[in-house]
Protein backbone atom coordinates (compact mmCIF):
# COMPACT_ATOMS: atom_id res chain seq x y z
CA UNK A 1 0.00 0.00 0.00
CA UNK A 2 1.23 3.72 -0.64
CA UNK A 3 0.20 6.47 1.69
CA UNK A 4 2.16 7.26 4.53
CA UNK A 5 0.51 7.44 7.99
CA UNK A 6 1.73 10.88 9.73
CA UNK A 7 -0.79 11.39 12.23
CA UNK A 8 -4.57 10.39 13.38
CA UNK A 9 -6.83 11.80 10.85
CA UNK A 10 -10.08 13.21 12.23
CA UNK A 11 -12.70 14.32 9.57
CA UNK A 12 -13.51 18.21 9.00
CA UNK A 13 -17.04 17.80 8.75
CA UNK A 14 -19.39 20.76 8.09
CA UNK A 15 -22.94 20.93 9.77
CA UNK A 16 -24.82 19.71 6.45
CA UNK A 17 -22.57 16.79 6.85
CA UNK A 18 -22.51 16.12 10.14
CA UNK A 19 -26.85 16.47 10.11
CA UNK A 20 -26.82 13.97 6.98
CA UNK A 21 -24.58 11.48 8.91
CA UNK A 22 -27.08 11.44 12.06
CA UNK A 23 -29.98 11.19 9.98
CA UNK A 24 -29.13 8.63 7.54
CA UNK A 25 -25.44 7.38 8.67
CA UNK A 26 -24.40 6.37 11.98
CA UNK A 27 -25.60 3.40 13.91
CA UNK A 28 -28.30 3.71 16.44
CA UNK A 29 -29.32 1.37 19.41
CA UNK A 30 -33.13 0.09 19.63
CA UNK A 31 -34.17 3.23 21.38
CA UNK A 32 -33.32 4.56 17.91
CA UNK A 33 -30.36 6.89 19.84
CA UNK A 34 -27.14 7.33 18.37
CA UNK A 35 -23.87 5.05 19.35
CA UNK A 36 -21.31 6.03 16.37
CA UNK A 37 -19.64 9.06 16.00
CA UNK A 38 -18.52 10.06 12.02
CA UNK A 39 -14.92 9.03 13.16
CA UNK A 40 -15.99 5.54 14.65
CA UNK A 41 -18.06 4.94 11.14
CA UNK A 42 -15.28 5.54 9.03
CA UNK A 43 -12.97 3.08 11.27
CA UNK A 44 -15.94 0.39 10.99
CA UNK A 45 -15.65 0.86 7.33
CA UNK A 46 -12.01 0.70 7.14
CA UNK A 47 -11.23 -2.46 9.25
CA UNK A 48 -14.09 -4.32 7.94
CA UNK A 49 -12.79 -3.74 4.27
CA UNK A 50 -9.20 -4.55 5.13
CA UNK A 51 -10.19 -7.57 6.40
CA UNK A 52 -10.52 -9.29 2.72
CA UNK A 53 -6.61 -9.36 3.06
CA UNK A 54 -6.38 -12.07 5.00
CA UNK A 55 -7.89 -13.86 1.99
CA UNK A 56 -5.13 -13.85 -0.08
CA UNK A 57 -2.05 -13.33 2.03
CA UNK A 58 -2.59 -14.31 5.49
CA UNK A 59 0.48 -12.57 6.51
CA UNK A 60 -0.79 -9.10 5.63
CA UNK A 61 -0.87 -6.31 8.51
CA UNK A 62 -4.21 -5.95 8.02
CA UNK A 63 -4.07 -2.92 11.13
CA UNK A 64 -2.10 -1.19 8.40
CA UNK A 65 -4.34 -1.28 5.25
CA UNK A 66 -7.34 -0.45 7.22
CA UNK A 67 -5.38 2.43 8.84
CA UNK A 68 -4.89 3.76 4.87
CA UNK A 69 -8.51 2.97 3.91
CA UNK A 70 -9.29 4.83 7.42
CA UNK A 71 -7.05 7.90 6.70
CA UNK A 72 -8.52 8.40 2.96
CA UNK A 73 -11.89 8.58 4.21
CA UNK A 74 -11.56 10.66 7.72
CA UNK A 75 -9.48 12.99 5.01
CA UNK A 76 -12.76 13.18 2.97
CA UNK A 77 -10.14 11.93 -0.19
CA UNK A 78 -12.79 9.35 -1.19
CA UNK A 79 -15.67 8.11 -0.27
CA UNK A 80 -17.50 4.55 -1.14
CA UNK A 81 -20.80 4.23 -1.92
CA UNK A 82 -23.79 4.74 0.75
CA UNK A 83 -24.06 1.41 1.63
CA UNK A 84 -20.66 0.57 2.21
CA UNK A 85 -20.78 3.49 4.56
CA UNK A 86 -23.81 2.14 6.12
CA UNK A 87 -23.20 -1.54 6.50
CA UNK A 88 -19.83 -2.31 6.44
CA UNK A 89 -18.54 -4.56 9.55
CA UNK A 90 -22.56 -4.32 10.54
CA UNK A 91 -24.62 -7.76 10.91
CA UNK A 92 -26.56 -6.75 6.96
CA UNK A 93 -23.03 -6.60 5.50
CA UNK A 94 -24.39 -5.18 2.40
CA UNK A 95 -22.07 -3.31 -0.01
CA UNK A 96 -22.94 -2.57 -2.83
CA UNK A 97 -24.89 0.38 -4.62
CA UNK A 98 -26.10 -0.51 -7.78
CA UNK A 99 -27.91 -3.74 -8.92
CA UNK A 100 -29.75 -5.15 -12.16
CA UNK A 101 -32.43 -7.40 -11.70
CA UNK A 102 -33.70 -9.35 -15.32
CA UNK A 103 -37.63 -9.37 -15.96
CA UNK A 104 -38.61 -12.28 -17.90
CA UNK A 105 -42.24 -12.81 -19.30
CA UNK A 106 -43.39 -14.75 -16.76
CA UNK A 107 -45.48 -14.80 -13.52
CA UNK A 108 -43.42 -16.80 -11.56
CA UNK A 109 -39.94 -15.34 -12.43
CA UNK A 110 -41.42 -11.59 -12.33
CA UNK A 111 -42.96 -11.93 -8.63
CA UNK A 112 -39.12 -13.40 -8.02
CA UNK A 113 -38.08 -10.13 -9.20
CA UNK A 114 -40.48 -8.71 -7.19
CA UNK A 115 -39.23 -10.21 -4.31
CA UNK A 116 -35.52 -9.72 -4.58
CA UNK A 117 -36.01 -6.19 -5.27
CA UNK A 118 -37.63 -5.97 -1.23
CA UNK A 119 -34.26 -7.86 -0.52
CA UNK A 120 -31.90 -5.18 -2.55
CA UNK A 121 -33.68 -2.06 -1.18
CA UNK A 122 -34.01 -3.21 2.34
CA UNK A 123 -30.12 -3.82 2.66
CA UNK A 124 -29.58 -0.23 0.56
CA UNK A 125 -28.99 -0.78 -2.81
CA UNK A 126 -30.92 0.72 -6.39
CA UNK A 127 -32.21 -1.19 -8.91
CA UNK A 128 -32.11 -0.90 -12.82
CA UNK A 129 -34.84 -3.01 -14.83
CA UNK A 130 -35.32 -3.55 -18.34
CA UNK A 131 -38.95 -4.24 -18.99
CA UNK A 132 -38.43 -4.77 -22.99
CA UNK A 133 -38.97 -8.45 -23.01
CA UNK A 134 -42.52 -8.08 -21.22
CA UNK A 135 -45.55 -8.88 -23.81
CA UNK A 136 -47.60 -5.79 -24.69
CA UNK A 137 -50.28 -4.69 -22.98
CA UNK A 138 -53.28 -6.25 -24.12
CA UNK A 139 -51.70 -9.73 -25.54
CA UNK A 140 -52.84 -13.61 -24.72
CA UNK A 141 -51.82 -15.19 -21.73
CA UNK A 142 -52.29 -18.92 -22.37
CA UNK A 143 -55.81 -19.17 -23.59
CA UNK A 144 -56.68 -15.96 -22.10
CA UNK A 145 -56.73 -13.14 -25.00
CA UNK A 146 -56.16 -9.73 -23.65
CA UNK A 147 -54.94 -10.27 -20.06
CA UNK A 148 -51.29 -9.52 -20.54
CA UNK A 149 -51.06 -6.21 -18.42
CA UNK A 150 -48.25 -4.87 -20.20
CA UNK A 151 -44.48 -3.49 -19.17
CA UNK A 152 -46.13 0.27 -17.42
CA UNK A 153 -48.49 -1.96 -15.41
CA UNK A 154 -45.41 -4.05 -14.13
CA UNK A 155 -43.67 -1.18 -13.12
CA UNK A 156 -46.20 0.14 -10.66
CA UNK A 157 -45.55 -3.21 -9.52
CA UNK A 158 -42.37 -2.64 -8.93
CA UNK A 159 -42.40 1.17 -7.60
CA UNK A 160 -45.20 -0.68 -5.01
CA UNK A 161 -42.24 -2.69 -3.67
CA UNK A 162 -39.94 0.25 -3.89
CA UNK A 163 -42.27 2.34 -1.62
CA UNK A 164 -42.88 -0.09 0.89
CA UNK A 165 -39.29 -0.52 1.82
CA UNK A 166 -36.56 2.08 2.34
CA UNK A 167 -33.60 1.95 1.00
CA UNK A 168 -31.17 0.48 4.07
CA UNK A 169 -33.82 1.63 6.48
CA UNK A 170 -33.28 5.45 5.83
CA UNK A 171 -34.51 6.16 2.22
CA UNK A 172 -36.96 5.18 -0.28
CA UNK A 173 -35.76 2.34 -2.71
CA UNK A 174 -34.22 4.83 -6.18
CA UNK A 175 -34.67 3.10 -9.52
CA UNK A 176 -34.31 3.29 -12.92
CA UNK A 177 -36.35 1.32 -15.74
CA UNK A 178 -35.56 0.95 -19.59
CA UNK A 179 -37.91 0.35 -22.71
CA UNK A 180 -36.71 -0.49 -25.96
CA UNK A 181 -37.75 1.95 -28.50
CA UNK A 182 -38.98 -0.46 -30.37
CA UNK A 183 -41.21 -2.06 -28.30
CA UNK A 184 -45.12 -2.13 -29.16
CA UNK A 185 -46.22 -0.13 -25.68
CA UNK A 186 -43.71 2.82 -25.95
CA UNK A 187 -46.24 5.08 -26.41
CA UNK A 188 -47.50 4.31 -23.16
CA UNK A 189 -43.88 4.02 -21.72
CA UNK A 190 -43.08 7.57 -22.79
CA UNK A 191 -46.04 9.08 -21.42
CA UNK A 192 -46.04 7.07 -17.96
CA UNK A 193 -45.11 9.73 -15.44
CA UNK A 194 -47.73 12.32 -17.15
CA UNK A 195 -49.18 12.37 -13.65
CA UNK A 196 -46.21 14.18 -11.05
CA UNK A 197 -47.14 11.81 -8.18
CA UNK A 198 -46.45 8.54 -10.44
CA UNK A 199 -43.19 6.35 -10.25
CA UNK A 200 -41.61 9.19 -8.20
CA UNK A 201 -38.70 6.62 -7.15
CA UNK A 202 -38.22 5.62 -11.02
CA UNK A 203 -35.85 7.08 -13.70
CA UNK A 204 -37.21 6.37 -16.74
CA UNK A 205 -35.41 5.97 -20.23
CA UNK A 206 -35.32 4.86 -23.51
CA UNK A 207 -33.40 2.14 -24.80
CA UNK A 208 -32.74 3.57 -28.48
CA UNK A 209 -30.27 2.26 -31.27
CA UNK A 210 -28.20 3.45 -33.76
CA UNK A 211 -30.34 2.56 -36.23
CA UNK A 212 -33.50 4.72 -35.08
CA UNK A 213 -31.28 7.80 -34.34
CA UNK A 214 -30.38 7.56 -38.04
CA UNK A 215 -34.27 7.61 -38.90
CA UNK A 216 -34.97 10.22 -37.43
CA UNK A 217 -32.78 12.23 -39.22
CA UNK A 218 -34.13 10.54 -42.49
CA UNK A 219 -37.85 11.17 -40.91
CA UNK A 220 -38.63 7.50 -41.44
CA UNK A 221 -40.66 4.74 -39.78
CA UNK A 222 -39.45 1.78 -38.34
CA UNK A 223 -40.81 -1.04 -36.92
CA UNK A 224 -42.07 -2.52 -33.64
CA UNK A 225 -41.33 -6.16 -32.52
CA UNK A 226 -43.86 -8.13 -30.46
CA UNK A 227 -41.26 -9.25 -27.98
CA UNK A 228 -43.67 -12.65 -26.68
CA UNK A 229 -43.49 -13.45 -30.61
CA UNK A 230 -40.38 -11.87 -32.16
CA UNK A 231 -42.84 -10.56 -35.24
CA UNK A 232 -43.36 -6.58 -36.31
CA UNK A 233 -46.28 -5.48 -34.58
CA UNK A 234 -46.74 -2.17 -36.56
CA UNK A 235 -44.82 0.77 -37.60
CA UNK A 236 -44.26 4.20 -36.17
CA UNK A 237 -42.50 7.31 -37.35
CA UNK A 238 -39.08 7.65 -35.56
CA UNK A 239 -38.91 11.44 -35.52
CA UNK A 240 -42.35 11.44 -34.18
CA UNK A 241 -41.46 9.29 -31.30
CA UNK A 242 -38.56 11.54 -30.44
CA UNK A 243 -40.50 14.55 -30.61
CA UNK A 244 -43.16 12.44 -27.68
CA UNK A 245 -39.83 12.00 -25.61
CA UNK A 246 -39.38 15.35 -25.73
CA UNK A 247 -42.10 16.73 -25.51
CA UNK A 248 -42.52 14.41 -22.06
CA UNK A 249 -39.10 15.47 -20.68
CA UNK A 250 -39.62 18.64 -21.06
CA UNK A 251 -42.94 18.55 -19.26
CA UNK A 252 -41.35 16.35 -16.31
CA UNK A 253 -37.62 15.15 -16.95
CA UNK A 254 -38.57 11.98 -18.09
CA UNK A 255 -37.57 9.85 -20.06
CA UNK A 256 -34.27 10.46 -20.48
CA UNK A 257 -32.50 8.21 -23.67
CA UNK A 258 -30.11 5.37 -23.41
CA UNK A 259 -28.28 4.98 -26.64
CA UNK A 260 -27.47 0.74 -26.27
CA UNK A 261 -25.14 0.44 -29.28
CA UNK A 262 -22.94 2.98 -28.31
CA UNK A 263 -22.86 1.13 -24.91
CA UNK A 264 -22.67 -2.47 -26.16
CA UNK A 265 -19.49 -0.82 -28.17
CA UNK A 266 -17.88 -0.78 -24.47
CA UNK A 267 -18.86 -4.30 -22.97
CA UNK A 268 -16.10 -5.79 -21.92
CA UNK A 269 -17.37 -9.39 -21.98
CA UNK A 270 -19.15 -9.52 -25.26
CA UNK A 271 -19.02 -13.13 -24.48
CA UNK A 272 -21.55 -12.88 -21.48
CA UNK A 273 -24.30 -11.25 -23.37
CA UNK A 274 -25.13 -8.06 -24.70
CA UNK A 275 -25.88 -4.61 -21.72
CA UNK A 276 -29.72 -3.80 -21.91
CA UNK A 277 -29.96 -2.38 -18.56
CA UNK A 278 -28.84 0.89 -16.67
CA UNK A 279 -28.45 1.52 -12.83
CA UNK A 280 -28.89 4.70 -11.07
CA UNK A 281 -29.31 7.74 -12.51
CA UNK A 282 -27.38 6.16 -15.54
CA UNK A 283 -23.97 5.68 -14.73
CA UNK A 284 -23.44 2.11 -14.97
CA UNK A 285 -24.21 -0.75 -17.33
CA UNK A 286 -24.94 -4.05 -15.84
CA UNK A 287 -25.82 -7.50 -17.14
CA UNK A 288 -28.57 -9.64 -15.47
CA UNK A 289 -27.83 -10.36 -11.31
CA UNK A 290 -24.66 -8.00 -11.43
CA UNK A 291 -24.45 -5.71 -9.33
CA UNK A 292 -21.45 -2.69 -8.74
CA UNK A 293 -20.12 -1.09 -5.56
CA UNK A 294 -18.71 2.78 -6.44
CA UNK A 295 -16.73 5.01 -4.78
CA UNK A 296 -15.37 8.44 -5.68
CA UNK A 297 -12.21 10.53 -5.32
CA UNK A 298 -12.68 14.41 -3.88
CA UNK A 299 -11.30 16.36 -6.30
CA UNK A 300 -10.98 19.57 -4.08
CA UNK A 301 -8.46 17.58 -2.09
CA UNK A 302 -6.71 17.29 -5.46
CA UNK A 303 -5.02 20.12 -5.60
CA UNK A 304 -1.88 21.93 -4.35
CA UNK A 305 -0.65 25.73 -3.91
CA UNK A 306 2.25 26.98 -6.48
CA UNK A 307 4.22 29.97 -6.31
CA UNK A 308 2.17 31.00 -9.54
CA UNK A 309 -0.97 29.76 -7.46
CA UNK A 310 -3.03 26.46 -7.24
CA UNK A 311 -3.02 23.69 -9.29
CA UNK A 312 -3.75 19.68 -9.85
CA UNK A 313 -1.92 17.49 -7.15
CA UNK A 314 -1.63 14.65 -9.81
CA UNK A 315 1.02 13.01 -7.07
CA UNK A 316 -1.52 13.16 -4.94
CA UNK A 317 -4.38 11.42 -7.06
CA UNK A 318 -1.35 8.71 -7.75
CA UNK A 319 -1.48 7.91 -4.40
CA UNK A 320 -5.00 7.91 -3.83
CA UNK A 321 -6.31 5.74 -7.04
CA UNK A 322 -4.25 2.39 -5.91
CA UNK A 323 -6.06 3.02 -2.57
CA UNK A 324 -9.09 2.98 -3.68
CA UNK A 325 -9.24 -0.25 -6.61
CA UNK A 326 -8.05 -2.06 -3.58
CA UNK A 327 -10.63 -0.85 -1.05
CA UNK A 328 -13.50 -1.24 -3.78
CA UNK A 329 -12.21 -5.00 -5.12
CA UNK A 330 -12.32 -5.81 -1.64
CA UNK A 331 -15.86 -4.70 -1.12
CA UNK A 332 -16.27 -7.55 -3.91
CA UNK A 333 -14.88 -10.53 -1.39
CA UNK A 334 -16.38 -9.52 1.86
CA UNK A 335 -20.09 -7.96 0.48
CA UNK A 336 -22.91 -10.05 1.58
CA UNK A 337 -25.23 -10.16 -1.44
CA UNK A 338 -29.19 -10.52 -1.04
CA UNK A 339 -29.07 -13.50 -3.20
CA UNK A 340 -26.53 -16.31 -4.43
CA UNK A 341 -27.26 -15.56 -8.05
CA UNK A 342 -25.81 -11.35 -7.28
CA UNK A 343 -23.07 -13.10 -5.98
CA UNK A 344 -22.28 -15.63 -8.50
CA UNK A 345 -22.67 -12.68 -11.94
CA UNK A 346 -21.26 -9.92 -9.53
CA UNK A 347 -18.07 -11.98 -8.67
CA UNK A 348 -17.66 -13.25 -12.32
CA UNK A 349 -16.85 -9.82 -13.46
CA UNK A 350 -15.63 -8.25 -10.58
CA UNK A 351 -16.71 -4.80 -11.79
CA UNK A 352 -16.03 -1.47 -9.26
CA UNK A 353 -16.77 2.00 -10.45
CA UNK A 354 -13.94 4.11 -8.93
CA UNK A 355 -15.32 8.16 -10.13
CA UNK A 356 -15.05 11.95 -9.01
CA UNK A 357 -16.90 14.39 -7.38
CA UNK A 358 -16.26 18.45 -6.58
CA UNK A 359 -15.27 18.82 -10.34
CA UNK A 360 -17.05 21.99 -10.11
CA UNK A 361 -15.62 23.24 -6.69
CA UNK A 362 -12.26 22.13 -8.40
CA UNK A 363 -12.22 24.51 -11.28
CA UNK A 364 -13.81 26.98 -9.15
CA UNK A 365 -10.75 27.57 -6.99
CA UNK A 366 -8.62 27.18 -10.07
CA UNK A 367 -9.92 29.79 -11.54
CA UNK A 368 -11.61 28.42 -14.43
CA UNK A 369 -15.07 28.89 -15.83
CA UNK A 370 -17.36 25.47 -16.39
CA UNK A 371 -18.49 26.46 -19.54
CA UNK A 372 -15.06 27.28 -21.20
CA UNK A 373 -12.34 24.74 -23.63
CA UNK A 374 -10.19 24.74 -20.44
CA UNK A 375 -12.49 22.85 -18.31
CA UNK A 376 -13.15 20.03 -20.80
CA UNK A 377 -9.51 20.18 -21.18
CA UNK A 378 -8.65 19.52 -17.61
CA UNK A 379 -11.90 17.11 -17.22
CA UNK A 380 -9.95 14.94 -20.03
CA UNK A 381 -6.55 15.12 -18.49
CA UNK A 382 -8.11 13.91 -14.96
CA UNK A 383 -10.20 11.17 -16.02
CA UNK A 384 -7.54 10.25 -18.30
CA UNK A 385 -5.03 9.91 -16.03
CA UNK A 386 -7.09 8.62 -13.18
CA UNK A 387 -8.71 5.67 -15.41
CA UNK A 388 -5.59 4.94 -16.93
CA UNK A 389 -4.06 4.76 -13.21
CA UNK A 390 -6.58 2.69 -12.09
CA UNK A 391 -6.26 0.11 -15.16
CA UNK A 392 -2.47 -0.16 -14.16
CA UNK A 393 -3.83 -1.01 -10.74
CA UNK A 394 -6.47 -3.37 -11.61
CA UNK A 395 -3.93 -5.43 -13.50
CA UNK A 396 -1.28 -5.33 -10.93
CA UNK A 397 -3.97 -6.95 -8.55
CA UNK A 398 -4.59 -10.10 -10.91
CA UNK A 399 -0.89 -10.57 -10.91
CA UNK A 400 -1.06 -11.05 -7.48
CA UNK A 401 -5.17 -12.52 -7.04
CA UNK A 402 -5.61 -13.59 -10.26
CA UNK A 403 -8.28 -12.58 -13.49
CA UNK A 404 -11.63 -11.92 -13.13
CA UNK A 405 -13.40 -15.33 -13.92
CA UNK A 406 -15.16 -14.40 -17.15
CA UNK A 407 -11.49 -13.52 -18.35
CA UNK A 408 -11.46 -15.52 -21.29
CA UNK A 409 -12.86 -14.22 -24.32
CA UNK A 410 -13.55 -10.67 -22.73
CA UNK A 411 -12.10 -7.13 -24.77
CA UNK A 412 -9.01 -7.36 -21.69
CA UNK A 413 -8.16 -10.52 -23.65
CA UNK A 414 -8.18 -9.60 -27.07
CA UNK A 415 -5.79 -6.75 -25.71
CA UNK A 416 -3.43 -9.33 -23.97
CA UNK A 417 -3.97 -7.56 -20.91
CA UNK A 418 -4.70 -9.40 -17.19
CA UNK A 419 -7.34 -7.77 -15.14
CA UNK A 420 -8.64 -7.86 -11.82
CA UNK A 421 -11.53 -6.25 -12.91
CA UNK A 422 -13.79 -6.30 -16.15
CA UNK A 423 -14.15 -2.27 -15.35
CA UNK A 424 -12.96 -0.15 -12.76
CA UNK A 425 -14.22 3.55 -13.23
CA UNK A 426 -17.46 5.40 -13.36
CA UNK A 427 -18.97 8.52 -12.58
CA UNK A 428 -21.75 8.60 -10.14
CA UNK A 429 -24.16 11.66 -9.08
CA UNK A 430 -22.69 11.45 -5.38
CA UNK A 431 -25.44 13.19 -3.89
CA UNK A 432 -25.23 12.15 -0.36
CA UNK A 433 -21.46 11.86 -0.62
CA UNK A 434 -20.94 14.92 -1.79
CA UNK A 435 -23.13 16.52 1.46
CA UNK A 436 -20.82 14.59 3.46
CA UNK A 437 -17.58 15.79 1.84
CA UNK A 438 -18.80 19.02 1.45
CA UNK A 439 -18.31 19.34 -2.51
CA UNK A 440 -20.50 20.11 -5.37
CA UNK A 441 -21.86 16.82 -6.97
CA UNK A 442 -19.83 14.38 -8.97
CA UNK A 443 -19.20 16.48 -12.33
CA UNK A 444 -22.37 18.59 -12.59
CA UNK A 445 -21.68 22.83 -12.32
CA UNK A 446 -22.79 24.41 -8.88
CA UNK A 447 -26.90 24.55 -8.91
CA UNK A 448 -26.32 28.17 -6.84
CA UNK A 449 -23.84 29.99 -4.68
CA UNK A 450 -27.04 29.80 -1.81
CA UNK A 451 -29.79 27.31 -2.13
CA UNK A 452 -31.98 25.12 -0.48
CA UNK A 453 -31.44 21.13 -0.62
CA UNK A 454 -34.60 19.16 -0.05
CA UNK A 455 -33.49 15.53 2.20
CA UNK A 456 -35.20 12.87 3.28
CA UNK A 457 -38.47 12.94 5.36
CA UNK A 458 -38.51 16.76 3.72
CA UNK A 459 -35.82 18.44 6.51
CA UNK A 460 -34.01 21.66 4.39
CA UNK A 461 -30.14 21.78 4.27
CA UNK A 462 -29.29 25.86 3.37
CA UNK A 463 -26.04 25.43 1.59
CA UNK A 464 -23.83 28.44 1.42
CA UNK A 465 -21.03 27.13 -1.13
CA UNK A 466 -17.74 27.17 1.05
CA UNK A 467 -15.25 28.61 -1.10
CA UNK A 468 -17.79 31.67 -2.21
CA UNK A 469 -18.62 32.41 1.32
CA UNK A 470 -14.60 32.36 1.97
CA UNK A 471 -13.80 34.58 -1.06
CA UNK A 472 -16.68 37.04 0.24
CA UNK A 473 -15.81 37.41 3.63
CA UNK A 474 -12.08 37.82 2.52
CA UNK A 475 -13.00 40.45 0.09
CA UNK A 476 -15.35 42.27 2.11
CA UNK A 477 -19.00 41.77 0.26
CA UNK A 478 -20.44 39.12 2.04
CA UNK A 479 -23.52 40.07 3.91
CA UNK A 480 -26.98 39.25 4.77
CA UNK A 481 -28.96 41.16 2.02
CA UNK A 482 -26.49 39.97 -0.69
CA UNK A 483 -27.21 36.13 0.78
CA UNK A 484 -31.02 36.60 0.93
CA UNK A 485 -31.20 38.16 -2.76
CA UNK A 486 -28.86 34.83 -3.86
CA UNK A 487 -30.97 32.41 -2.26
CA UNK A 488 -34.33 33.38 -3.50
CA UNK A 489 -32.82 34.18 -7.52
CA UNK A 490 -29.80 32.80 -7.83
CA UNK A 491 -28.61 35.33 -9.76
CA UNK A 492 -24.66 35.88 -8.84
CA UNK A 493 -24.19 37.08 -12.17
CA UNK A 494 -26.35 39.87 -11.70
CA UNK A 495 -25.38 41.22 -8.80
CA UNK A 496 -22.74 44.39 -9.85
CA UNK A 497 -21.45 44.67 -5.95
CA UNK A 498 -20.01 40.88 -6.85
CA UNK A 499 -16.52 41.20 -8.50
CA UNK A 500 -16.64 40.45 -12.14
CA UNK A 501 -13.92 38.22 -11.82
CA UNK A 502 -15.41 36.33 -9.05
CA UNK A 503 -19.08 35.91 -10.85
CA UNK A 504 -17.01 34.92 -13.77
CA UNK A 505 -16.25 31.61 -12.11
CA UNK A 506 -18.86 30.83 -10.26
CA UNK A 507 -20.81 29.66 -13.03
CA UNK A 508 -24.20 27.85 -11.73
CA UNK A 509 -26.06 25.10 -13.27
CA UNK A 510 -28.86 27.16 -15.24
CA UNK A 511 -25.60 29.96 -16.57
CA UNK A 512 -24.38 27.05 -18.51
CA UNK A 513 -25.74 26.68 -21.39
CA UNK A 514 -26.92 22.88 -22.48
CA UNK A 515 -24.23 22.47 -25.36
CA UNK A 516 -21.75 22.91 -23.06
CA UNK A 517 -22.99 20.60 -20.16
CA UNK A 518 -22.97 18.05 -23.27
CA UNK A 519 -19.46 18.56 -23.96
CA UNK A 520 -17.91 18.34 -20.34
CA UNK A 521 -20.51 14.96 -20.21
CA UNK A 522 -18.33 13.85 -23.29
CA UNK A 523 -15.28 14.63 -22.38
CA UNK A 524 -15.64 12.50 -19.24
CA UNK A 525 -17.16 9.53 -20.70
CA UNK A 526 -13.87 9.60 -23.50
CA UNK A 527 -12.13 8.30 -20.66
CA UNK A 528 -14.42 6.48 -18.03
CA UNK A 529 -15.02 2.52 -18.46
CA UNK A 530 -18.73 2.39 -18.17
CA UNK A 531 -21.04 5.51 -18.09
CA UNK A 532 -21.52 9.09 -16.76
CA UNK A 533 -24.16 10.29 -14.71
CA UNK A 534 -24.97 14.06 -15.56
CA UNK A 535 -28.20 15.75 -15.87
CA UNK A 536 -28.26 18.86 -18.57
CA UNK A 537 -30.10 21.82 -16.89
CA UNK A 538 -32.41 24.01 -18.75
CA UNK A 539 -33.92 26.97 -17.49
CA UNK A 540 -37.84 27.09 -16.76
CA UNK A 541 -38.18 29.29 -19.84
CA UNK A 542 -36.58 26.29 -22.60
CA UNK A 543 -38.47 25.61 -25.12
CA UNK A 544 -39.18 21.83 -26.87
CA UNK A 545 -36.62 22.37 -29.58
CA UNK A 546 -33.88 22.99 -27.18
CA UNK A 547 -34.60 19.25 -25.25
CA UNK A 548 -34.35 17.70 -28.76
CA UNK A 549 -30.97 19.71 -30.08
CA UNK A 550 -29.72 18.30 -26.76
CA UNK A 551 -31.29 14.65 -27.49
CA UNK A 552 -29.59 15.07 -30.97
CA UNK A 553 -26.39 16.52 -29.87
CA UNK A 554 -25.43 13.73 -27.19
CA UNK A 555 -25.87 11.03 -29.81
CA UNK A 556 -23.08 12.49 -31.97
CA UNK A 557 -21.47 13.56 -28.91
CA UNK A 558 -20.90 9.56 -28.20
CA UNK A 559 -22.10 9.81 -24.99
CA UNK A 560 -24.08 6.39 -23.44
CA UNK A 561 -26.89 8.25 -22.11
CA UNK A 562 -28.50 11.96 -21.90
CA UNK A 563 -31.07 12.86 -18.18
CA UNK A 564 -32.62 16.35 -18.83
CA UNK A 565 -34.60 18.32 -16.29
CA UNK A 566 -36.03 21.85 -16.74
CA UNK A 567 -36.51 23.78 -13.76
CA UNK A 568 -39.12 23.60 -11.75
CA UNK A 569 -40.73 20.72 -14.18
CA UNK A 570 -41.27 19.06 -10.66
CA UNK A 571 -43.36 20.25 -7.51
CA UNK A 572 -40.58 19.02 -5.56
CA UNK A 573 -36.95 19.27 -6.84
CA UNK A 574 -34.48 18.16 -4.47
CA UNK A 575 -32.29 21.72 -5.12
CA UNK A 576 -33.66 24.77 -5.05
CA UNK A 577 -33.88 28.76 -3.97
CA UNK A 578 -36.88 30.05 -2.33
CA UNK A 579 -38.59 31.95 0.43
CA UNK A 580 -37.73 28.80 2.72
CA UNK A 581 -34.28 29.62 2.33
CA UNK A 582 -34.62 33.04 3.04
CA UNK A 583 -36.24 32.41 6.55
CA UNK A 584 -33.59 30.57 6.72
CA UNK A 585 -30.75 32.60 6.02
CA UNK A 586 -32.04 35.36 8.59
CA UNK A 587 -31.87 32.75 11.52
CA UNK A 588 -28.17 31.58 10.25
CA UNK A 589 -27.50 35.65 10.67
CA UNK A 590 -29.07 35.75 13.70
CA UNK A 591 -26.88 33.16 15.12
CA UNK A 592 -24.43 34.21 14.20
CA UNK A 593 -25.10 37.90 15.97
Amino acid sequence: MVLEIVKEARPSLSPNAKRVLEKRYLRRNRKGEIIETPEGMFRRVAEAVASAELLYDDTTNVDAVAEEFYRVMADLEFLPNSPTLLNAGTEAGQLSSCFVLPVPDSVEETFDAVKYTALIHKSGGGIGFNVSHIRSKGSAVGEHPDAAGGPVALIHVFAGAADYIRQGGVRRGCNSVVLAVDHPDILDFINSKNNPLALTNFYNSVSVTDDFMTKVKEGKDYPLIDPYTGRVAGYLNAREVLNHIVDQAWHTGDPGLVFTDRINRDNPTPQLGRLETITGCGEQALLDYESCNLGSINLVKMIKPTDDGLEIDYDRIARIVPVAVRFLDNVIDINRFPTREIEQATKRTRKIGLGIMGFADMLIRLGIPYNSTKAITVAEEVMEFITGLAHEVSHQLAEERGVFPAYKGSSHETKGVTMRNACCTTIAPTGTLSIIAGVSSGIEPIFASVFVRNILDGENLLEINPYFEEVARERGFFNRELIEQLVLTNHLYQRTEIPEDVRKVFVTAHRVSPDWHVRLQAAFQRHTDNAVSKTVNFPKSAIREDIAKVFTMAFEQGLKGITVYRDNSRELQPLCTSDIGLQMVRDLFQAQA
